[in-house]
C-alpha cells in the first residue's frame, strides 16, 4: 500500500523544510539506506533516508522549494499502485511530468549530515535482519578502510552511526571503543549583581559605547627603571613598586601634555590644570579607583605610601566616596599577573587610560649587538572625541623617556 513521507520536523523551531537535493527520482527503485533527499532546515542541511525497499512514486517538493513540516514530500508504493488519492488528500498539487507508476512501500528517517541520526515517524522493524547504517557511516568507513559488518550499531534498532565508526577499535575484535560518561552533570550558580558590579557596568557601558576609543601601544626598555628600584629599596626605608614608578612618570608627562589631561562634557572639552591619577585596584566585589592627587608634585615614597594605603582600605571596604572621586587619568595596570599586554576601557570622565602591562625578558638591540633585555608594554586607550593619535603618541613618547631614565623623574 502506498504511504506518504512527510516533510520532517527536524528541530524544535522548524516550520518549513527546503529541499536542497533530491538523490533518487520517480520511478527509481529504492534500498534500505539509500539517500533519497537533503532537507534544509533553520539549523543544518541533513540526509532524508529509507529503511525499505521500495520504488519512489511522487515527489511532492522540487529541488531549491520549500514546504511546511507535514505537507506530502513523496510517496512511496507498489509498483502501478495508484497514488493519486494520497496526493489529493495531502492537499498538494500533482506535478505533470511524474509517472504513476513504482514499486514497494517503504518508510525513512532522517539523519543530520555532520551528526547523529534523527528518527522519523516510521519505526524500523524489529525483524529486518539487513545491515542498516547511515551514508554519513558509510562513507566514513570506506574513508577508514573498515569493514562497516564488523561494527556493532548503537542506534535505533542496531542501526550503525557516525559515533559507532569513530569508536571502531579493531584491536579489541571488533566492539567500539567505550563511550565517554561525564562524571558530574551540568550545574551552576547564580548570585545577585552588587551594587559595586551595577555602578561599574553602567559606567564603563557609557564609556565604551559612547567614546570613540582608540589605542597606542609603546615598549619601554626597564633595564634602568628596574636598577633604580633595587638602589631605592635596598636602603630599607621604603618598598617602591614599578607601578609607583608608572604613577610618577604619568603625573610629569601630564604636566607636559594637558590635552591628555582633559575630560569631554558634552558641549565642551575640560582641560585639568591639576593631575589626580586613579589607581585601579582590584577588590573582591569588583574594581575600586582611589585618587592620588596632586601627583605631580609628590615623590616616589610618597605616591608609594598613598597607594599603598588605598589598597589596604579598599580591600577593607574602609575607602570614602572623597578617595575614589576627581580623577583626571587612570592607570589600570595587570603586570603582576604576567599580563603581556591589554586595553583597558576609559574611566569616566577622564579622556585617558593607560594599561601596563608586566616586565618581560626579550633580546633587544643596543649599541649594534642582541643582547638580554626587560621589556614592558603600555597601551593608551584614548577618546576620540577630546585626543587626536599625535597627541596620545607625545604623551607615550615622554612617559616612556621617564621610564627608560628615572632620574629625570628626581629634577
Amino acid at each position: 500500500m502506498a504511504e506518504i513521507v512527510k516533510m520532517p520536523k527536524l528541530s524544535d523551531t522548524m516550520e518549513e523544510g527546503v529541499v536542497s537535493k533530491w538523490h533518487k527520482k520517480v520511478g527509481d527503485t529504492v534500498k534500505s539506506g539509500d539517500l533519497l533527499a537533503e532537507i534544509e532546515t533553520d539549523k543544518a542541511t541533513m540526509d532524508f533516508e529509507s529503511f525499505q525497499d521500495g520504488v519512489l512514486l511522487y515527489i511532492g517538493v522540487e529541488e531549491g522549494k520549500g514546504a511546511p513540516v507535514d505537507s506530502i514530500l513523496a510517496i512511496l508504493g507498489k509498483k502501478g499502485e495508484d497514488y493519486k488519492a494520497l496526493v489529493e488528500s495531502g492537499s498538494v498539487q500533482e506535478k505533470k511530468s511524474e509517472p504513476a507508476k513504482a514499486e514497494s512501500a517503504s518508510a525513512s528517517t532522517v539523519s543530520p549530515a555532520a551528526t547523529e541520526t534523527v528518527k522519523s515517524e516510521v519505526p524500523l522493524s524489529s525483524n529486518d535482519s539487513r545491515l542498516k547504517a547511515s551514508p554519513l557511516a558509510k562513507k566514513l568507513a570506506e574513508d577508514k578502510g573498515i569493514d562497516i559488518s564488523r561494527i556493532s550499531g548503537s542506534g535505533d534498532g542496531g542501526r550503525i552511526v557516525k559515533r559507532d565508526v569513530e569508536n571502531f577499535n579493531p584491536a579489541e575484535g571488533g566492539k567500539p571503543a567505550p563511550a565517554f560518561v561525564p562524571a558530574g552533570t551540568e550545574s551552576y550558580t547564580e548570585l545577585p549583581v552588587t551594587q559595586m558590579r551595577k555602578v561599574i557596568a553602567r559606567r564603563l557601558a557609557e564609556s565604551k559605547f559612547s567614546a570613540p576609543h582608540f589605542y597606542l601601544t609603546v615598549e619601554i626598555d626597564m633595564d634602568n627603571a628596574m636598577a633604580s628600584r633595587a638602589a631605592i629599596n635596598a636602603s630599607g626605608d621604603v618598598k617602591i613598586s614599578f607601578n609607583d614608578f608608572v604613577v610618577k612618570a604619568c603625573a610629569m608627562a601630564l604636566r607636559k601634555h594637558p590635552q591628555i589631561n582633559s575630560a569631554w562634557l558634552g558641549d565642551k572639552i575640560r582641560t585639568n590644570h591639576h593631575v589626580h591619577i586613579g589607581v585601579a585596584i582590584s577588590v573582591e566585589d569588583g574594581l575600586l579607583v582611589p585618587v592620588v592627587r596632586f601627583a605631580d608634585q609628590k615623590g616616589l615614597q610618597q605616591i608609594s605610601a598613598e597607594v599603598k594605603d588605598y589598597a589596604g582600605k579598599a580591600k577593607a571596604k574602609k575607602l570614602q566616596p572623597a578617595d575614589w572621586e576627581g580623577n583626571t587619568f587612570t592607570i589600570s595596570n595587570l603586570g603582576m599577573y604576567d599580563i603581556d599586554e591589554f586595553t583597558a576601557i576609559i574611566n569616566p570622565p577622564d579622556a585617558c587610560i593607560l594599561a601596563v602591562g608586566s616586565i618581560q625578558q626579550k633580546p633587544v638591540v643596543k649599541n649594534g649587538a642582541i643582547v638580554p633585555g626587560n621589556i614592558m608594554k603600555v597601551t593608551l586607550s584614548c577618546d576620540h572625541r577630546v585626543v587626536d593619535g599625535v597627541a596620545g603618541a607625545e604623551f607615550l613618547k615622554t612617559v616612556k623617556s621617564y621610564l627608560e631614565n628615572p632620574v629625570m623623574m628626581l629634577v
